[in-house]
């Protein structure tokens, strides 16, 4: 009888965008309002400055602001903190129902905030879906900063039955809006050394990359050596052309710099994170035609629940594959030595929302779109290493 492997022989890699673990800056906000409350907040604004205002401007402004879902505050002085879009809705101390523009104490407005905090019930899913993955090395896109990830590590991991990583590990990167880079690793496995590539410059003497390049050279528990090129490139904007231009220089930059590891002998090499872009997109040539890197989801092990009903047999443009129709953003790219280690891969979904449902299988904590863990899947592997 064939002895099945121990997890001690082997080492689970995860790359998971967890796109902001407590506050996510109010930038990344995708239609935050109705298509109308950009209206009603300018018609706000003009009511609120008129230094008479008759009943009837009273009357809309009571019926605007329950439009937009800010009638409801509690009568406290000082300020009230409103779970709406990341703004601050501010009250003063002789707060009346009147709503009427007057000193700057007395006065009742909008002031906008840098960041809007995260549904707790998408905080639990976040663990949930790390928990359920549970890799040995772990690496997140998207977090505030290294307080927040210790935080996130010790109190909430724990709570689903998952052991705290022993190390956390951020870099300061390009990005000011708490886009970092964590590294997240268990006790045996070590971290040798951390490059950062944000000081990496173009021609115009321009940042190469608007978040970070992170290298990382990491002994596994056998005494392996694996290099991590972690990552995440430049997302889509209205002018496909000028991201897809950016997004290239950088994928170039990245294949440079794997080349030159793979041309020094050392042939354990991952590149992850979310490169924005799916897999026939030129920007991405340089890391997916020019070098020998291959895709972990293309290797015989890769496994994930299909979509529900006649979607578990369509293959749609630039999805992960046949039955996985979320559009490709992140990879796990390996060297082919490191490629042959892998025992078992795959992808957990569970904790993004689906658009229309029922689509794949999610937690059944997740009720609404900002209670989803993230928009982005989980990809791991199993290497015997």
């Amino acid at each position: 009888m064939k002895k099945l492997k121990t997890r001690e022989n082997n080492m689970k890699i995860a790359t998971f965008n967890i796109q902001n673990i407590f506050h996510r800056d109010r930038s990344y906000l995708v239609n935050p309002y109705d298509k109308c409350n950009n209206e009603w907040l300018i018609e706000i604004d003009g009511l609120m400055g008129k230094p008479i205002k008759t009943n009837g401007d009273k009357d809309r402004l009571r019926e605007l602001t329950f439009f937009i879902g800010i009638d409801n505050s509690l009568q406290l002085p000082y300020a009230v903190l409103r779970r709406k879009a990341g703004f601050l809705f501010l009250k003063g101390m002789n707060y009346s129902k009147e709503l009427q523009a007057g000193e700057l104490t007395d006065w009742n407005g909008w002031i906008a905030l840098q960041n809007y905090p995260l549904d707790p019930r998408a905080v639990e899913n976040k663990a949930r879906v790390i928990a359920e993955v549970n890799p040995d090395i772990l690496i997140l896109q998207e977090i505030e900063d290294r307080a927040s990830l210790t935080e996130f590590n010790e109190v909430f991991l724990p709570k689903f039955n998952c052991k705290p990583f022993h190390y956390t590990f951020v870099v300061q990167g390009n990005d000011k809006r708490g886009q970092e880079i964590g590294l997240l690793t268990r006790s045996d496995i070590e971290i040798l050394s951390v490059r950062s590539h944000s000081y990496d410059y173009k021609i115009t003497k321009e940042p190469i990359f608007n978040k970070d390049l992170l290298e990382y050279e990491i002994r596994s528990v056998k005494g392996n050596i694996i290099y991590v090129l972690a990552t995440h490139l430049q997302e889509q904007t209205e002018d496909k052309e000028i991201s897809d231009n950016i997004r290239e220089g950088q994928t170039k930059r990245i294949a440079e710099v794997y080349k030159q590891l793979y041309a020094q002998g050392k042939k354990y090499i991952a590149i992850v994170g979310t490169l924005n872009a799916v897999s026939y997109c030129y920007s991405l040539s340089p890391l997916l035609i020019k070098t020998n890197l291959k895709d972990i989801t293309k290797h015989q092990s890769f496994q994930v629940d299909v979509d529900k009903g006649v979607d578990a047999e369509y293959h749609s443009l630039g999805a992960y594959r046949m039955g996985v129709n979320i559009k490709q953003k992140d990879y796990l790219l390996l060297s082919p030595e490191l490629f042959n280690k892998v025992q078992s891969s795959g992808l957990n979904r569970k904790g993004i929302w689906p658009e229309k449902q029922p689509i794949w299988s999610y937690f059944p904590s997740i009720n609404q779109k900002n209670q989803a863990a993230s928009e982005h899947p989980v990809i791991w592997g199993n290497f015997e290493i």
